[in-house]
């Protein structure tokens, strides 16, 4: 298991530089990156320490940051959504 695993990975690395390499994107994709997720950040911040909602404290950590990340909005509301009905 641990082999096809790597073979995996290894192929999607591989195909993810050829990407990267053939069509010239450079390095602006990692400026953009980062400024979303800064933006994401501020976004759980604000949520957690506004007061808006006194039960809900979504923990800033790589899968809610990711979530949000992907989601934009939505996915705050998603976290939200989840943490009250859920916990």
């Amino acid at each position: 298991m641990k082999i096809i695993l790597t073979v995996v990975l290894a192929a999607s690395l591989l195909s993810l530089l050829f990407i990267v390499f053939s069509r010239r994107l450079g390095f602006a994709w990692l400026s953009r990156l980062g400024v979303h997720v800064v933006v994401a950040a501020l976004g759980l911040y604000v949520v957690n320490y506004s007061g808006w909602i006194a039960e809900a404290y979504i923990p800033l950590n790589p899968v809610t940051l990711t979530t949000v990340l992907v989601l934009g909005l939505p996915g705050i509301g998603l976290l939200l959504g989840l943490k009250l009905i859920l916990i």
